[in-house]
């Protein structure tokens, strides 16, 4: 009898792409799972596609809409950093089509607040008006996030604009989200100045599973064996 299948839908945070997720698709697949990584409208290799139109909800609709035409259940669904705030919604959509929800180094935002409201000191709608035209925030430099140094330069070079709406629309969520069977919340320790922490308490209080992992916030590349153990352990 072989390892039955699982489908991952891992999802990337904010001015990334699909190819962030390649290290961990590449393990996951190699032990037999499907894994998804789609790439958000308007980011990656979607990046032509980024207009003021796109936000927050577009994204909600691009890993939902997956699910559906990929016909996808009982999926592991991913998000980090920028994209909890993404899955959580999904979630909440389509839970019954959910095994297991993941936030990695990631927002859990509560009903009515923004992504702006858990990093007040980071003003991205200073930055888009001086760098953006005022309507998308150019991304953060990799050093910043504690990327390990052979792919600073890689990771500053592939990552591209992202909408500034996305970061302030407030969330609408009903509850449903939480009602996912197994929720588990992973935290990059050596993440510096990181806004994430203050999830960490949140996972414990709702009875999540946590995990720490002694990374920068770029996991998925800073110790991809490890997270593809602690996902294929804990899922």
């Amino acid at each position: 009898m072989g390892v039955p299948v699982t489908d991952y839908v891992l999802v990337h945070g904010a001015w990334c792409g699909s190819w962030i997720w390649k290290r961990v698709r590449d393990r996951l697949a190699g032990a037999g799972h499907r894994v998804f990584t789609p790439t958000l409208t308007g980011l990656g290799e979607r990046s032509h596609l980024l207009d003021r139109r796109i936000g927050v909800q577009t994204h909600i609709d691009d890993v939902a809409n997956l699910l559906v035409w990929e016909e996808l259940r009982d999926v592991v669904l991913v998000g980090h950093s920028y994209a909890g705030f993404v899955v959580r919604h999904v979630a909440d959509r389509m839970p019954e089509r959910l095994r297991s929800l993941v936030y990695l180094d990631a927002f859990v935002p509560e009903n009515g607040k923004r992504i702006q409201d858990y990093v007040p000191d980071i003003k991205f709608r200073e930055v888009a008006a001086a760098h953006g035209e005022g309507w998308k925030v150019p991304p953060i430099p990799a050093a910043a996030f504690g990327v390990h140094a052979a792919d600073i330069a890689w990771v500053d070079r592939q990552a591209t604009m992202h909408p500034l709406s996305a970061l302030e629309t407030p969330a609408r969520l009903t509850g449903a989200c939480d009602e996912v069977g197994n929720i588990g919340y992973i935290l990059a320790r050596e993440h510096r100045d990181s806004p994430f922490p203050q999830f960490y308490p949140v996972a414990a209080e709702r009875g999540w599973w946590q995990a720490e992992l002694p990374s920068g916030h770029a996991v998925m590349l800073d110790m991809p064996d490890e997270l593809t153990a602690l996902l294929l352990a804990r899922t």
